[in-house]
């Protein structure tokens, strides 16, 4: 691990020094070649002693980080620092798998595994992924290919509109509370980080102190990720369509009032989970446009609200006098608007935000220019 970080920062320094100094792009292929001449190097002769399939896929990850950033859909690439742990990728040429047992290339042993789950008999490995986390957990990620079967047809449909008191409310009236993890171990972290902050730097104490706030960040995340994915199992187990709001939270995490609830509450991940689980268990998934007035649309009579401020949960329709709770409300039209786009493909854009020529009233009452 320590030699595929080597190996990939080395190229990360060489591609940097090559664009600024001489304005030349470096590519895979040249990194590459590099390689082969560090291992000729005296300072270097460890590289050969390790596998180089792990070396290469180091290389081959630096050239995807580089793609995604001229695409710009990421940052410019980082270092790879050790004290955030590492990773070592196995392809097939790097690997035995051998009664369910992993022997690594110029590895002697196989690896002393903790199965989490139980792999199918005849699945057979294409990529192994060693990996060490932050807080000192080691973890083997196995690739397979395996035929998930789809989920018997269900009646049901449901729209979720997402929130920070409530998770989600569905359409059908259930409000799931949000199990705000980072505000159960807000105490443990800060005290954890305030010990950090004492011990003195590059010491062991201090290394000591990093494992635990590390510790600490993983239990969140953990319970956080277990949370979400039996929440959306369950709604995609139950649920033949699947409608939610296809909200900009890049934006919204702006607001540094709600920012930090916003992330804790994780919406993006829990509609990614939606997406790719509907994807499995031939189920449908809808998005419908961000600028659509859930909240502020009556779900009786559709009679649209000028403004309903955040602190107001509960509303009567001025029009036919329907008392509404928001956050189910919202669902319900979201549910409508989902069945709109899905069966006849329907735009759920508001007419108010299409108008050409002239100033665009925004549901959220701001003028904004139409686009040319």
């Amino acid at each position: 691990m320590g030699c595929a970080r080597l190996v990939y920062n080395r190229a990360l320094a060489a591609r940097t020094e090559a664009w600024y100094e001489k304005s030349e792009r470096v590519g895979y292929e040249k990194t590459s070649t590099m390689l082969t001449s560090w291992k000729k190097q005296e300072d270097l002769q460890f590289l050969n002693h390790v596998s180089s399939v792990p070396l290469q896929q180091g290389l081959r990850h630096l050239q995807t980080a580089f793609s995604n950033f001229f695409a710009g859909r990421a940052k410019y690439p980082n270092f790879k620092k050790k004290r955030n742990g590492g990773n070592a990728e196995f392809t097939k040429a790097a690997f035995k798998w051998k009664d369910r047992k992993v022997f690594l290339a110029k590895c002697s042993q196989p690896l002393a595994i903790r199965w989490s789950r139980q792999l199918p008999l005849c699945a057979e490995p294409s990529t192994i992924t060693v990996k060490l986390s932050p807080n000192g957990r080691w973890t083997v990620s196995i690739l397979v290919d395996v035929e998930i079967e789809t989920l018997p047809k269900s009646l049901n449909l449901v729209g979720v509109d997402l929130g920070i008191s409530s998770l989600v409310a569905l359409s059908t009236g259930e409000k799931i509370a949000n199990p705000k993890g980072f505000k159960v171990k807000k105490a443990k972290l800060r005290k954890a980080q305030k010990t950090l902050s004492r011990k003195h730097q590059r010491s062991n104490n201090r290394h000591k102190a990093r494992v635990k706030v590390a510790k600490v960040h993983a239990q969140i995340s953990d319970a956080r990720n277990d949370f979400l994915h039996k929440l959306t199992t369950r709604l995609v187990r139950e649920n033949q369509l699947i409608a939610v709001e296809d909200l900009s939270v890049k934006n919204m995490v702006k607001n540094r009032k709600l920012a930090l609830s916003i992330s804790d509450a994780s919406w993006s991940e829990l509609v990614r989970q939606l997406e790719y689980k509907c994807d499995w268990y031939g189920r449908t998934f809808v998005k419908i446009d961000r600028w659509f007035p859930s909240s502020k649309r009556c779900g009786h009579c559709g009679h649209i609200v000028d403004k309903l401020p955040l602190n107001i949960r509960e509303w009567d329709c001025p029009k036919c006098g329907t008392h509404h709770d928001r956050d189910i409300n919202a669902s319900k039209n979201i549910l409508a608007a989902g069945l709109a786009v899905s069966v006849c493909g329907a735009n759920v854009r508001p007419d108010s935000l299409k108008v050409k020529g002239q100033l665009r009233k925004t549901p959220g009452g701001k003028k904004q220019k139409p686009n040319p």
